[in-house]
């Protein structure tokens, strides 16, 4: 654990029921600021995310480790009465417990809200699912691409003369576990004035059409008009009654496209985002050499500027032709316009500027040795979160039985019967 006194959320019991990405995203947060987090897991194999898409055999797999790290783990069977008493004293001593099981399994479980609210009125029950209580689709079972197309997201991605695309950002999954940390913290702090727990609920489809805003900005805008002057098919192209795929549009009113670099015909990733921002028009014509645009009347206004912005994006890649994608952004910068490398996953990897910011640590795994993660993109004035391993599974089961007033015959009795998991049988 790297929870310490000046940690935000020191001396908050967190009870991680979750599995795969949307919950442990959530709890994993909360760990990095200084919750205790139990991850309980089955006895049978843990969280499912221990066993795949593994790089080494027999070794829980990146996907759990860069999930579940600063957390603790207690593997019980929770479908035995041991191990539902078990639970039950968990939850009384807990100030928060986060599940994102099927729709009805919490129930099924005998962990209804009602009784878990029962056995500790200030305990915060946070849960994952697919879609809201009033969907027709509740009952549905949902993974991050589901959730992608479900929340509009995939309609609106991708080019126009193509399918829907869904985006390798988790919009789904880690997105909704950050939106289920806003909710909890929320709750938190309204226990503050109230003295009671209450229930904090997020679906999928909700949390990825909460980051899909602007486009239902521009369903209405086309219902009004018919038409959207920033998508690359205005003026020239047509509309149908739905908000179209944009291809790389900027979609903010700031035409943006990404365009060739030095090198592109061999590196896949020699592009950089360009955007052509109205305030900025005057210098960006300097930046790319084209000083007689800026009082062309063909090109003075964003408005003259939309029927050939291809036109004018293909001369600008003219003028990267010569230019590394970083070069380039080396003398966009210093004329003020918005653009970006495109970087690859290993050129993350590798940034010295992530790694000095602890947004890429190295961390230190169990059977695994060193490797690389994701560290807290919140950075605090006075608080820097430690990030550890993640814990092998049922890694702390004896110690969690014990400080719940288990004797150890009893324990031992656990382990004979499968209640609990030993660590050292994974």
């Amino acid at each position: 654990m790297a929870a310490t006194a000046t940690a935000p959320l020191a001396g908050i019991k967190v009870i991680d029921f979750t599995g795969v990405q949307a919950g442990p995203a959530c709890t994993q947060m909360m760990a990095w600021f200084g919750a205790d987090v139990l991850k309980v897991e089955r006895v049978t194999g843990g969280d499912v995310t221990r066993h795949q898409l593994r790089d080494i055999p027999n070794t829980d797999a990146l996907y759990f480790t860069m999930l579940n790290s600063n957390k603790r783990s207690l593997a019980i069977n929770t479908k035995t009465p041991e191990g539902l008493e078990v639970m039950e004293k968990l939850i009384r001593e807990a100030d928060v417990l986060v599940e994102n099981f099927a729709p009805g399994a919490m129930d099924r479980m005998g962990l209804s809200w009602e009784h878990i609210h029962e056995l500790n009125p200030r305990l915060i029950f946070g849960s994952v699912k697919g879609f809201n209580d009033e969907s027709p689709w509740k009952d549905l079972k949902v993974y991050e691409n589901v959730a992608q197309c479900a929340g509009g997201a995939a309609s609106t991605t991708g080019f126009w003369d193509g399918p829907p695309t869904v985006s390798a950002a988790a919009l789904g999954d880690s997105n909704t576990g950050m939106h289920l940390l806003i909710g909890l913290l929320t709750a938190l702090l309204a226990r503050e004035k109230t003295g009671v727990g209450q229930k904090v609920s997020v679906s999928m489809q909700d949390a990825v059409l909460n980051l899909c805003r602007v486009k239902l900005r521009d369903q209405e805008r086309l219902e009004k008009v018919g038409y959207l002057e920033e998508y690359p098919q205005y003026p020239n192209g047509t509309f149908t009654d739905t908000v179209p795929r944009g291809g790389n549009a900027g979609g903010g009113g700031q035409p943006g496209w990404v365009l060739k670099c030095k090198g592109w015909q061999d590196d896949p990733n020699a592009y950089i985002y360009f955007t052509i921002q109205e305030q900025n028009w005057e210098k960006t014509c300097q930046a790319i050499e084209k000083p007689e645009w800026v009082d062309d009347p063909a090109y003075a206004t964003a408005t003259a500027r939309q029927p050939h912005i291809f036109d004018i994006f293909a001369d600008i890649e003219k003028w990267l032709a010569d230019k590394t994608k970083y070069e380039a952004v080396g003398i966009l910068r210093t004329f003020d316009v918005p653009c970006a490398p495109v970087l690859s996953m290993k050129e993350i990897a590798e940034d010295p500027a992530l790694r000095a910011s602890g947004t890429v640590v190295e961390v230190q795994q169990q059977g695994r040795g060193t490797f690389l993660t994701v560290g807290s993109p919140i950075k605090f004035s006075d608080y820097t979160p430690a990030i550890t391993g993640a814990p092998l599974l049922g890694e702390h089961s004896t110690a969690v039985l014990s400080d719940l007033g288990y004797t150890a015959d009893q324990i031992a009795n656990f382990q004979v019967a499968h209640v609990i998991a030993d660590p050292a049988e994974h």
